[in-house]
This record gives structure tokens, C-alpha cells and sequence, in this order.
């Protein structure tokens, strides 16, 4: 399952049924799973941690060393889930300090040319569009989808569910639940035909439109926002969920 072709540190640790492909590159400090495979010219550096039936294509560097100025060379690491497919020439820094970590959940399908900088954390069943790019210590909630070339910029935050419709760029949070486009970025309305493909009843897609009635059309502070969705919308996860990240946000919503 390993070509001869193929070179792989003697140090690297492979799990049952990987293939790597010819001219593949495995470094020392590596742990792949069982059952992933490993594209020709795809480079696992130092620091990988990855896990069961992924597939990486061709050109894909997973590990790479931080592209930060405050890297001092320490060995840190990336860690990647199951079930990922990452496609050719994507990019993923690992960590730019020790005992931190770039995370990547289960599930997740990252186009060509994605770059997926130090530290940053992505949860499950994310989809990454073509040539997207994501500045560090970002974090990107489960079934998030990004459409192609968009710019996240440092430490923003995505939620659940969101939509950021192509070639929007943002430096602030994008709640959940919502389509997130145009440019300047702004709130498009909820991910509503998404959601109800994914089963979310009608009426908990109304109480979630009834929020962002209140925060985005209702000409109030943020924090009166929040209180007034307490008062007049119905509680759920949902609900909940979306007072705690707009409430916890250290760079504000997008407006």
C-alpha cells in the first residue's frame, strides 16, 4: 500500500491500510490513521496528527510550518479528524506555540487551494470553497458552508449553519444560522432553505428569523437586542445558542 516511490520518514507512524502514493512525502513526527489515502506529490510534514479515512490530494501540504512572525521554531502540531477529503494544493498550518494546536473536525471537504492557517479551528461537516483563505486563530462551527475565495481574517468566528455566499471577506463574527454576503459583508437573511433540507422544523426557523429581526431591523444596542429576543422569542437550542455567540463575541457581528 506504500509506493516505493513514496518517501516516508522511518519515524512516522502509519495506521492498517494507508496508501501513499507515489512521490508522497512523510516527515518524522507523523501519525496517520487507518484507511486514509495519501495523493502523489501531497506532503504530511512534522506535526501532523491525522486521523481515519481521509483523503489528501495532490499538492496539499498538511502541517506546514506557521506562517507567523511569532513562530520560534518549537514543534507543534495539526490535528485532523476523520472522514476529510482536503484537495489539491490546500494548505494547513500547524500551531505557532507550543501546546497549541490547528484543528480540523470529521467530515469535512476543503476544495483546491484552501489555506487553513496556525491555530485556526474547524469543527464538522464544513465545506471550504474553492481558494478560500483563513487567517489565524479563527473558528468555524459545525456545517459551516463557505463559498469560493472567501477571506476570513484573524481570530473571526463563523457559527453553525452559516453561509458565506462567494467572495465575501469579513473581520468580524458571522452568527449562525444565516447568509452572510455582497461587500461590504452583511447579514442576507437566514440559511433557511438549508435548514429545512437538514430537518429543522419551520417553526424553529421562524423564532431563529424573529432574532435576527430583532438584532439587524430593530435599531437597538446588541445588548438590548439580546434582551428583547429573550423576552419575545420562544427559547431553544437555537435561540440559545445564537444569544451566547453574539453575547460572547469579542470582534461584534457582521451588520
Amino acid at each position: 500500500m506504500i509506493s516505493p516511490l513514496a518517501y516516508v520518514d522511518p519515524g512516522a507512524k502509519l495506521g492498517a491500510n494507508v496508501t501513499v502514493h507515489p512521490f508522497a512525502y512523510i516527515d518524522k513526527n507523523v501519525e496517520i490513521g487507518d484507511d486514509c489515502e495519501i495523493m502523489p506529490y501531497a506532503s504530511i510534514m512534522s506535526g501532523a496528527r491525522i486521523g481515519k479515512k481521509n483523503r489528501i490530494f495532490q499538492n496539499a501540504v498538511i502541517a506546514a510550518e506557521p506562517q507567523d512572525f511569532a513562530y520560534k521554531g518549537d514543534d507543534t502540531i495539526a490535528i485532523i479528524g476523520d472522514n476529510n477529503v482536503i484537495r489539491e494544493n490546500a494548505v494547513i498550518n500547524r500551531s505557532s506555540s507550543k501546546g497549541g494546536a490547528t484543528r480540523i473536525g470529521n467530515g469535512n471537504f476543503i476544495h483546491e487551494g484552501v489555506h487553513i492557517s496556525h491555530d485556526t479551528v474547524i469543527g464538522n461537516n464544513c465545506v471550504l470553497g474553492y481558494g478560500c483563505k483563513l487567517s489565524g486563530n479563527c473558528i468555524l462551527e459545525d456545517c459551516v458552508i463557505f463559498g469560493g475565495n472567501v477571506l476570513m481574517s484573524q481570530g473571526s468566528r463563523v457559527g453553525c449553519w452559516a453561509l458565506v455566499q462567494t467572495g465575501s471577506r469579513f473581520r468580524n463574527d458571522i452568527p449562525p444560522y444565516i447568509v452572510a454576503a455582497k461587500e461590504p459583508i452583511s447579514y442576507y437573511g437566514v440559511n433557511a432553505t438549508v435548514l429545512l433540507h437538514e430537518n429543522y422544523s419551520e417553526k424553529v426557523i421562524k423564532h431563529i428569523s424573529h432574532a435576527y429581526r430583532i438584532i439587524y431591523q430593530g435599531n437597538s444596542s446588541i445588548f438590548d437586542a439580546l434582551l428583547m429576543i429573550k423576552d419575545q422569542v420562544p427559547m431553544s437550542p437555537e435561540i440559545e445558542h445564537i444569544i451566547e455567540f453574539v453575547n460572547n463575541s469579542k470582534l461584534g457581528i457582521i451588520r
